[in-house]
């Protein structure tokens, strides 16, 4: 087995395309629009046929409640400090600065997507 995707329900499909394909450098690798259901699917990944996250926006819902149960989606980065950098420079949101870890010395940071949803960028140590 392998994880294939996650998936986030979005308020905005198009605000959040941008963020992770302009602010994170993701790809679009494909859309779907689902009449019938009123419900549209976007695939975005960083082309490597690794995991992917799934955009799931419901035409009539344009916001979500993020609850207590959402951790986040973590991304592997040569330098977190440079990614926090490059987040707030394309108009992106730091919630939480480049640094080592409480009680660690791993250096991560966390992001914010347009919905809220947080992205934590993990230093890797390569």
């Amino acid at each position: 087995m392998k994880i294939l995707h996650t998936m986030l329900r979005v308020g905005n499909l198009d605000k959040s395309i941008a963020f992770y394909t302009e602010v994170l450098g993701m790809q679009l690798i494909r859309r779907q629009d689902y009449e019938g259901g009123h419900f549209t699917l976007a695939f975005l990944g960083f082309g490597d046929g690794g995991a992917e996250l799934e955009l799931t926006h419901n035409w009539d819902t344009s916001s979500y409640e993020l609850g207590t149960g959402y951790g986040h989606v973590a991304l592997a980065v040569p330098d977190a400090y440079a990614a926090c950098d490059a987040v707030i420079a394309k108009g992106g949101k730091v919630s939480r600065p480049a640094g080592p870890m409480m009680h660690g010395t791993t250096v991560i940071a966390f992001v914010e997507d347009p919905d809220g949803y947080k992205i934590e960028l993990i230093q890797d140590k390569h």
